[in-house]
């Protein structure tokens, strides 16, 4: 029997840890698993018993990368159970302390994870001799993203100011006078992160699958607020969501596999959003997207990277636009305790995320549900491998390895957030 094993301890580039086994028989695929096996979190078991108002900030601590969807998600699942409806002038904070999160994590990901691929580099510091300006260009936009988020959430990480029925405190005018001028001159690094996007040569991998995201037509591109609808007819409320989203244990991995209840498994992040929402977008982030020919819908999972950047022009004019409309009024509704159900929907920089929580007349959790983007794009993932890898599953060992990691990493997975990258080990017989 000729045996080949490639193996790989531990991905670079994506955050946590997964393995990915392939079992080949006369040159096709016969098995592929992908085994995330970062352990388990246990956090819906630790917020049991907590009181409402120590939820969020907890909560949040699930990701360092997206804590701010973390907790606007969970503060938007305990208001719902509580019967608090934010003012709009604390909607409009949550929505930049959202997009602030968007800029930060789809320039990290662009420039700093996905770009070594296609520019045939190992890291992003060893583009730096030939590509300087294209590093700065990145750490203008992250640093954006990131001061903005200190302005609204108190800190770059884990953010303190947004709290259950509203804010404890806004930013001076004078520091929103300047993001707004900041962000006016970030525009030119954004429309040109959509130009190096759509210059990359993706792969040409396509598949039917079903893409989810929120969607609020007409009234704006969404963020924190929506009906859930897929490209396959799915539109339902935020509270039938588990009418509608299945999960099941799988034996070879410690992320739960999702999908929709009598289909398959779907897609959430930037490519739904955008597939999903085109017409919502801001028109500057069309009109870029129109300019350097890239077209949607896609049904490539490698044009998540492109929708990435035409998000990053979305955002960007968003913010000057909610900047300029703030009143600058911390605003904070008092929460009394009582009986409830309440679901909280968002969208995370990498999709779909969703919170419910029960509570009781004390205020304390007794049930928590907690489901991450990636634990919604893991199933899809590896359905999307077992397409793609027998395109090219004669090549050398280190290309099915280059190939298979740049497409995990087009979902831009965060695999701690999923455990409820990459070792991978290809047997022939």
């Amino acid at each position: 029997m000729n045996e080949k094993k490639i193996k790989v301890d531990y991905m670079a580039r994506v955050e946590g840890e997964a393995a990915l086994d392939i079992t080949v028989s006369n040159g096709e695929i016969v098995d592929l698993k992908l085994n995330v096996f970062e352990p388990a979190r246990f956090f819906e078991s630790f917020l049991i018993g907590r009181k409402f108002d120590e939820v969020p900030e907890i909560a949040a601590r699930i990701c360092g990368i997206c804590p701010v969807s973390h907790i606007l998600t969970s503060i938007q699942a305990i208001e719902d159970a509580l019967e608090i409806v934010p003012s709009g002038e604390t909607m409009r904070l949550r929505k930049l302390l959202a997009l602030s999160q968007w800029i930060q994590s789809h320039t990290l990901h662009t420039y700093m994870l996905a770009l070594p691929d296609y520019f045939g580099y190992q890291s992003v510091l060893d583009m730096i001799p030939e590509h300087r300006e294209l590093v700065e260009q990145a750490l203008r936009l992250k640093r954006l993203g990131n001061d903005l988020t200190v302005a609204i959430g108190g800190r770059e990480v884990h953010p303190v100011t947004p709290v259950v029925g509203g804010f404890t405190h806004v930013p001076p005018r004078d520091v929103i006078k300047d993001l707004i001028k900041r962000f006016k001159e970030a525009r030119k690094d954004a429309q040109n992160m959509v130009e190096i996007a759509a210059q990359i040569e993706l792969p040409d991998f396509t598949r039917d699958f079903e893409y989810v995201a929120l969607t609020s037509p007409p009234q704006e591109y969404p963020i924190i607020s929506g009906f859930i609808a897929s490209n396959k007819g799915l539109k339902f409320k935020k509270n039938e969501y588990r009418k509608n989203i299945h999960e099941v244990h799988v034996s070879h991995s410690n992320a739960l596999h999702s999908f929709v209840k009598g289909r398959s498994s779907f897609m959430v992040g930037p490519l739904a959003r955008v597939n999903l929402n085109y017409d919502l977008l801001a028109g500057e982030a069309r009109r870029a997207a129109e300019r350097n020919g890239l077209k949607f819908p896609s049904m490539n999972p490698f044009y998540s990277i492109p929708a990435r950047a035409v998000e990053v022009v979305h955002s960007i004019e968003t913010c000057i636009d909610l900047l300029e409309d703030l009143k600058l009024k911390a605003e904070q509704i008092p929460a009394v305790p009582k009986d409830g159900t309440g679901f909280g929907i968002g969208e995370a920089p990498r999709g779909l995320l969703y919170h419910s929580y029960k509570i009781n007349k004390k205020g304390e959790i007794v049930e928590a549900d907690i489901v991450s983007p990636t634990a919604h794009n893991a199933f899809n993932i590896e359905n999307d491998l077992k397409e793609f890898v027998p395109k090219f599953i004669s090549l050398p060992k280190e290309e099915i390895q280059l190939k298979c990691e740049m497409l995990v990493r087009a979902y831009d997975p965060c695999f701690s957030c999923s455990a409820h990258f990459l070792k991978i080990n290809i047997r022939e017989r």
